[in-house]
């Protein structure tokens, strides 16, 4: 199979022939039709996950057909349309058992823990625990960015910030998770203002349905755009002060919602505000395959559209300088590998 691999963090990305990949007894094996291009990636390649082993074959937004699958799988057969969270559960331990196999402690991750899917095939593990159909009427690429960033955003909005109709949501960053948490909080009734440095993502943010969208990340500034404060905001991109700053600019016992990764040691959280205003601090890590109906639901009954979100769609060889590339945002919105023979 032709795969995206490297060597050494952040060293050169090459397109290179490597064999195919065999099924574990609790795993499938899946024909690539399309895959994300997302700044985890990007954190992978930079050596800012821990889990990572080289070489390495990149990617953890996926879909596509079982084309092989192991001794113990039973609910999935040769020929289905697939997806899958990027945080897979092991189905066996006491997480998830209780249904949050996106805290599993021994999760797979494409692309992380193990090659992911910059390539034609990849090998996917606990498949009866994490596997989820897709319909027909999904496009490919759609059904890849379900895979992560919007089935990010939509645990981020919907289960753990608990986003209702009326209520003032901010989110920080409107890249992939953040302009899908956009588009979700507006289709709950919320009024949304965005917030991103850069021009051309702003304008995105506003063609996705945010009310309002600014440059400003000091707190006044956004207090000020959300009338009093915002019930919810969501940190999409991960950085150290904008946490400070989204918690706040939250109204009393209003809910912060950490959604993008921070490759820090540490980060400084105003705790005093915290405990006088009775905030709330959650963590969003995936989703849970489980949840998929509710969310790929919305999606059917043109309620969310994250087609809306794919601006740029590229052939596999181009991740050699794309994802390199990820790590200064310069081009906006989602971007989709669909062309994996090239």
């Amino acid at each position: 199979m032709r795969a995206a691999y490297y060597e050494a963090f952040e060293g050169p990305i090459e397109m290179v022939d490597l064999p195919d990949p065999t099924p574990e007894r609790d795993g499938v094996v899946v024909q690539v039709e399309a895959t994300g291009l997302c700044r985890s990636d990007w954190h992978g390649w930079m050596g800012h996950d821990p889990d990572i082993t080289l070489p390495h074959v990149p990617g953890h937004e996926v879909a596509g057909i079982v084309v092989a699958r192991g001794t113990e799988v039973e609910r999935w057969k040769v020929g289905d349309r697939v997806t899958v969270p990027f945080a897979a559960g092991c189905g066996d331990c006491e997480e998830c058992r209780a249904g949050n196999e996106q805290v599993c402690a021994f999760q797979f991750q494409p692309g992380f823990t193990g090659w992911g899917s910059f390539a034609q095939l990849v090998a996917l593990r606990y498949a009866d625990h994490n596997l989820v159909p897709l319909p027909d009427d999904i496009d490919w690429g759609v059904g890849a960015v379900v895979g992560c960033r919007f089935a990010t955003a939509f645990r981020a909005v919907v289960d753990q910030g608990r986003v209702a109709a009326g209520e003032e949501v901010v989110v920080f960053g409107c890249g992939g998770v953040g302009l899908s948490a956009i588009q979700i909080a507006g289709a709950l009734g919320a009024r949304v203002t965005a917030i991103d440095p850069s021009r051309s993502a702003r304008e995105l943010a506003l063609a996705s349905g945010a009310d309002v969208a600014i440059d400003g990340t000091q707190p006044g500034a956004v207090v000020e755009a959300t009338g009093g404060g915002a019930h919810v905001s969501i940190d999409a991109i991960g950085n150290r002060e904008v946490v400070a700053t989204a918690i706040n600019a939250l109204r009393p016992r209003g809910r912060h919602v950490q959604a993008g990764l921070l490759p820090h040691s540490f980060t400084p959280v105003p705790l005093g505000r915290v405990i006088g205003k009775e905030l709330e601090i959650l963590g969003s890590h995936g989703m849970a395959a489980h949840r998929y109906q509710a969310m790929l639901s919305m999606i059917l009954d043109g309620r969310l559209d994250p087609d809306r979100l794919i601006t740029r769609r590229i052939p596999l060889s181009a991740v050699t300088e794309a994802l390199p590339a990820m790590g200064d945002g310069s081009h906006p919105g989602i971007t989709v590998i669909d062309r994996l023979d090239a």
